[in-house]
């Protein structure tokens, strides 16, 4: 620890983790001040029966609402001016997201345009948002997002094709309920690839030049739970793996929230920017070739996410263990059927210059990657990944 520096963390979230929290939500809203909320979902939440267990606690709390259901993965600029405009013609004071981090982060989109105005392109980057948000209470029906207790927003400008990050301390949700049993109809394949994203979470958030002794505390706890947990979720989907993989996205979600995420989320961004690729899928593609990359950057702390991960590294050097850290979350991801390559995933060749000019403009954190990337490094790595 460097003893000449001060360190500052930022936790404002209330968390109520546990099962059968979701029916909490009309009480915790009441306590907010919220009389008519904004329930923000996305299409296919909305042919399930979690929404509704969430307005009946709406009802019996007597808060209004007005289920707003219409969010795409990535959600896009146009679907956020649309639930602005019903937020203001339904006369909302309040939002609760449902679901994974497209609801949630339109949530935040919608509620620092509705207070501040404006156009959303405007807000793009960091600290722009100067009024605070209506109270928002964020429920994750996802085990990878960690969206509930972080500053950050992402929304996609489908005519430029580019993918951007808003955050400001504004965004950050008021209450997160964190209720594993919501998890428990989850697909498989969606298990593993958001938990693969909490991985990434942690893992960049480790990482990060903006890293401090709380920050890792956080990352590297949320490793050691999904190293553990997240086989037996996506084989299973039994409540205690889900709980421990819940709980592993919001842990590595308050880190993430101080720190950033590094190059993995850059280039991520990319991908699904220009190709029809899950977050989470680009994610859990990507790590094992940025972490390769970064090893050199800073060979401790890999060995460290080695030894979080189950691995044997006593008596190894740094850069050994580093590269068990490597191996370990390629053979994860290979496990829970994690495509190897962005090939196998569907993106083409011919993308590679254009998603390297999207993830050099990032505004997710690349300055703060352990190792500096140039354009030309981006550009390899994306070849690297494509040809596995």
């Amino acid at each position: 620890m460097d003893i000449s520096k001060t360190y500052a963390l930022h936790l404002p979230t209330r968390i109520l983790f546990g099962i059968g929290t979701a029916q909490q939500a009309g009480a915790e809203a009441v306590r907010l001040g919220v009389s008519h909320a904004l329930v923000v979902t996305d299409g296919g939440l909305v042919q399930t029966e979690i929404p509704g267990l969430v307005t009946k606690a709406l009802d019996a709390s007597g808060v209004k609402w007005t289920l707003f259901g219409d969010v795409e993965p990535n959600p896009s600029i146009e679907t956020v001016m649309k639930g602005v405009g019903v937020y203001a013609r339904q006369g909302c004071d309040g939002l609760i997201a449902v679901g994974g981090g497209s609801p949630m982060d339109a949530a935040k989109a919608i509620g620092f345009v509705a207070t501040n105005g404006g156009d959303i392109r405007d807000y793009f980057g960091a600290d722009k948002i100067k009024k605070p948000l209506p109270p928002l209470v964020a429920i994750p029906t996802t085990c990878g997002t960690g969206s509930e207790v972080t500053q950050f927003a992402v929304v996609t400008d489908t005519e430029k094709r580019v993918k951007m990050g808003i955050g400001s301390p504004h965004n950050i949700p008021k209450v997160a309920i964190v209720d594993p049993s919501l998890l428990a109809k989850l697909p498989s394949k969606m298990v593993a690839s958001t938990g693969m994203d909490a991985l990434c979470h942690a893992i960049e958030s480790y990482t990060s030049q903006a890293g401090q002794f709380l920050t890792e505390a956080f990352s590297l706890r949320a490793i050691e739970l999904i190293a553990r947990h997240l086989r037996p979720a996506v084989a299973n989907g039994n409540l205690v793996d889900l709980s421990g993989m819940a709980m592993a996205s919001t842990l590595a979600g308050l880190g993430f929230n101080n720190t950033r995420t590094t190059l993995v989320h850059a280039m991520s961004h990319a991908v699904t920017a220009h190709a029809q690729v899950p977050h989470g899928v680009a994610n859990a593609i990507l790590v094992r070739y940025v972490m390769e990359f970064n090893l050199i950057g800073d060979p401790d702390k890999h060995g460290d996410i080695a030894a979080a991960l189950g691995e044997d590294t006593d008596g190894l050097s740094p850069m050994e263990a580093g590269r068990l850290a490597v191996d370990a979350v390629r053979d994860l991801a290979d496990d829970v059927g994690i495509p190897r390559t962005l090939r196998d995933a569907g993106v083409s060749d011919t993308l590679v210059e254009a998603m390297a000019d999207g993830a050099m403009k990032s505004t997710t954190g690349t300055g703060l990657n352990p190792r500096r990337p140039t354009r030309q490094d981006v550009v390899a790595l994306y070849r690297k990944a494509l040809a596995g």
